[in-house]
């Protein structure tokens, strides 16, 4: 029986999670249907345009993302902070970009009056939004209602598109966030659709090296920060040069006759996270055949598993081997 989705997410372990969105009944997301010769091509950006949209809405980072024939990833940071620091306007005016609201959250945004009883109202309904726009289901769903009306729309079908739930991991700590990141930015490589992660067609890795060209980081992906330490800005807790280095050089070992391995002089980020070169590998190309469930040393898993009062600590022969 498929875990709940409130029992996945625990904000006081980690606010990072890898979600995956498969299609049903053969669907294409994207790509060309060899059968019929028809492009969907196209839909990709439907996904990475409601992405971008979406980060500048909720309290919730994307990190990294790649968009597939069938299915996609994406990696997000939920920003419990940012949300409870938003007055009520920027809720009500975040919430109304995506839907209608209420009667009365409407006109409390027109700067009506409203009397207190009705006053009131506005204030109860406008914390329910706050806690929905930083979940990630709401995110999610966002993305997926929007997608799949399109698609049934352009198919002339009707029903299911998507599969009844996305799958969300929690990411509990630095290794098990480099490692998803890099194997949802390496999806094409596998797939055999890139042949480099900068001609990785929607995908975050791409977007990111672009940006590099430009001396900048992209506004609607989580930035890199650097390494950890005492005062800390928002974002992600690595180099974003040796983030690319370690995705470059992970891809160069991906062969299908070898396993392979990353010689020589590792990226300092590898190092620092003490994993070894070998089972790098094996996490970054089977991520989500090896892991079912949140990712972490066992520790960070251990904390995880008593927040959410779990009997069985999943994954954990998984993570003590390759995470050692």
């Amino acid at each position: 029986m498929a875990t709940r989705r409130k029992q996945q997410i625990s904000l006081a372990d980690t606010p990072y999670y890898h979600c995956i969105v498969r299609c049903v009944r053969r669907a294409f997301l994207c790509g060309e249907d060899k059968v019929s010769g028809q492009s969907y091509e196209h839909r990709r950006g439907w996904v990475e345009d409601k992405l971008h949209i979406l980060t500048q809405v909720f309290a919730i980072d994307v990190c990294a993302y790649a968009v597939m024939s069938n299915h996609y990833h994406v990696v997000l940071c939920i920003d419990e902070a940012k949300a409870k620091q938003w007055t009520m306007t920027e809720v009500l005016e975040r919430w109304h970009q995506l839907y209608k609201g209420t009667l009365l959250t409407r006109q409390y945004c027109r700067d009506e009056k409203l009397t207190k009883p009705l006053l009131d109202i506005v204030i109860a309904t406008s914390e329910v939004y706050r806690k929905r726009l930083m979940k990630i289901s709401w995110f999610m769903g966002n993305i997926n209602e929007g997608v799949a009306r399109d698609a049934n729309q352009e198919d002339n079908c009707t029903g299911r598109f998507w599969e009844g739930r996305f799958t969300s991991q929690a990411l509990l700590d630095e290794a098990a966030l480099a490692a998803c990141m890099a194997y949802v930015d390496l999806n094409p490589i596998r797939a055999k659709i890139a042949k480099t992660p900068e001609n990785s067609d929607h995908t975050s890795i791409k977007l990111r090296c672009e940006n590099v060209l430009k001396n900048q980081q992209p506004d609607t992906l989580f930035p890199f920060i650097g390494n950890p330490r005492k005062v800390m800005p928002k974002g992600l807790p690595f180099e974003l040069s040796d983030y690319l280095e370690l995705v470059e050089l992970t891809g160069r070992c991906i062969r299908e006759d070898k396993r392979g391995y990353i010689e020589g002089n590792q990226p300092a980020i590898l190092s620092r996270l003490s994993i070894s070169a070998e089972n790098w590998l094996i996490i970054t190309t089977e991520f989500s055949t090896q892991f079912h469930g949140a990712v972490g040393h066992e520790d960070a898993l251990s904390d995880y598993c008593q927040h959410k009062k779990l009997k069985r600590r999943q994954n954990l022969s998984h993570c003590n081997k390759l995470f050692a």
